[in-house]
């Protein structure tokens, strides 16, 4: 073989070798993660998806790892963005939000460093507007607050085996805008504006997350307004 066909062989062995330049990780194309060194992320193709990819990562030395991921789903009527949604839409809140605290039907997993309170027959979690107690838990439930408009948590034997709290419109609650919002165990189909993972993989999140971390939650798309990059 000719020297020069040699050089272009080797050259060409070179190229298909190397490893292409992938983009960074997730978090670190995000405008924010919420200033501690765990994240959730669960991002949907788009704003009409019932379905998506929850994933939890760790930022060791400076740059964030995936710890795990799993099959995600979302509302009914897809994802809205957080800001402007509305009470009722059977939409998932788009945004970044924290994780208050975890709860559950069953016994916390072994190893569950969060908050975890249990569910009891008078556990509720009020989602009327006219209520004082609007998107808070209630035990019991208040006077002012319809059963109607609220959900008996211990109903939900499947999807409140575990959950954790998200966030939304939960520190200041703006009426109309959305109460009752959690990451929480897969029931038959899509949420009604929860956020929900398979029962091991909510089992997992619960060992993994470290309230001391400081972890959020981020909701959004792949592109367009509500890319979860925006977040």
């Amino acid at each position: 073989m000719r020297p020069g066909v040699v050089a272009l062989a080797l050259a060409s062995l070179l190229v298909v070798g190397a490893a292409p330049a992938g983009d960074p990780p997730l978090p670190e194309r995000m405008a924010d993660t919420g200033g501690g060194t765990q994240l959730i992320t669960a991002v949907a193709a788009r704003t009409g998806a019932t379905t998506g990819t929850l994933t939890w990562w760790d930022l060791r030395d400076g740059r964030w790892v995936r710890a795990g991921s799993a099959d995600a789903r979302f509302g009914a009527n897809g994802l809205a963005e957080g800001a402007t949604r509305r009470q009722g839409t059977s939409t998932t809140p788009t945004g970044l939000y924290d994780l208050p605290y975890a709860f559950g039907i069953k016994a916390a997993p072994d190893g569950t460093a969060y908050t975890y309170r249990p569910v009891h027959r008078d556990s509720w979690w009020c989602q009327d507007n006219d209520s004082r107690s609007y998107n808070r838990w209630t035990e019991p439930r208040p006077a002012d607050c319809r059963a109607a408009e609220s959900e008996q948590l211990i109903t939900y034997t499947g999807q409140y085996a575990h959950a954790l709290v998200i966030g939304f419109n939960y520190a200041q609650p703006v009426r109309g805008r959305g109460a009752g919002i959690f990451l929480h165990v897969h029931g038959r189909g899509a949420t009604a504006g929860c956020v929900s993972v398979p029962a091991e993989d909510m089992r997992r999140v619960l060992r993994w997350a470290d309230p001391g971390r400081k972890p959020h939650i981020a909701i959004g798309t792949t592109s367009g307004p509500t890319a979860i990059t925006r977040y």
